[in-house]
């Protein structure tokens, strides 16, 4: 739930930063603004990425821990190949 309203105070602080510089014919202001505003929106994409797959893993941990263990191997694999 903290991670909703964190993302959702940098999405709206990005907005009125973007308008403020854009009154102000301040670009660096505005650009702060968007960067804070695209900043909130990847946050709460996160959020619920990860709220999506918390909720996969409680109702097929089997899968859950299938899908974990070829990562593991995958990335195990392209380690020992490293030169």
């Amino acid at each position: 739930m903290t991670n909703d309203v964190k993302s959702m105070a940098n999405d709206v602080a990005g907005r009125a930063q973007d308008a403020f510089g854009a009154a102000a014919g301040d670009a660096a202001a505005q650009l702060s603004g968007k960067m804070r505003k695209a900043a909130g929106q990847a946050q709460k994409g996160f959020g619920e990425a990860i709220s999506e797959f918390r909720d996969a893993a409680s109702s097929n941990p089997v899968a859950t821990l299938a899908v974990v263990a070829g990562i593991g191997f995958l990335a195990g694999i392209l380690w020992s190949r490293r030169d």
